[in-house]
């Protein structure tokens, strides 16, 4: 939603002395999804659309509290379904990369080529951290 916009609407429910009062559970819920979609500072949603911070707590606090309660209609969960294809990767040459000792990185296509490999090598990676070690 615009902050224009949810500035006006909040502005309707300011008194004659400039104080909110009787928001409406609509309008917590729009103020609500407009904080969650903010990626800036704090300081800017409050600035954007023109409340204190101590009141924006306020609204906030009541537009959780009646979203817990389920006064919002909450989105449906939606599975999304992943198809397989036969190519693993086309045009990347790997999917697993793995930097070992002296700077060797090693590529692995598959994860059960990677586990195999650490099988393999066992005990013989001498590093403190070698992921070998963890294997068993």
């Amino acid at each position: 939603m615009d902050l224009t916009v949810l500035k006006k609407k909040i502005s309707t429910f300011r008194s004659e002395g400039g104080k909110l009062r009787k928001v409406s559970d609509e309008l917590l819920m729009e103020i609500l999804q407009g904080w969650e979609t903010w990626s800036g500072p704090a300081s800017g949603f409050y600035a954007a659309v023109g409340v204190d911070f101590r009141k924006m707590a306020s609204l906030l606090g009541k537009a959780k509290k009646l979203k817990r309660e389920g006064h919002f209609p909450v989105e449906e969960f939606k599975e999304i379904k992943v198809s397989e294809s036969s190519v693993l990767f086309s045009g990347s040459p790997c999917g697993i990369e793995i930097a070992w000792d002296n700077g060797k990185l090693i590529r692995f296509a598959q994860v059960d080529q990677l586990v195999d490999f650490l099988r393999a090598v066992g005990g013989s990676c001498t590093a403190p951290a070698c992921p070998a070690k963890k294997v068993a």
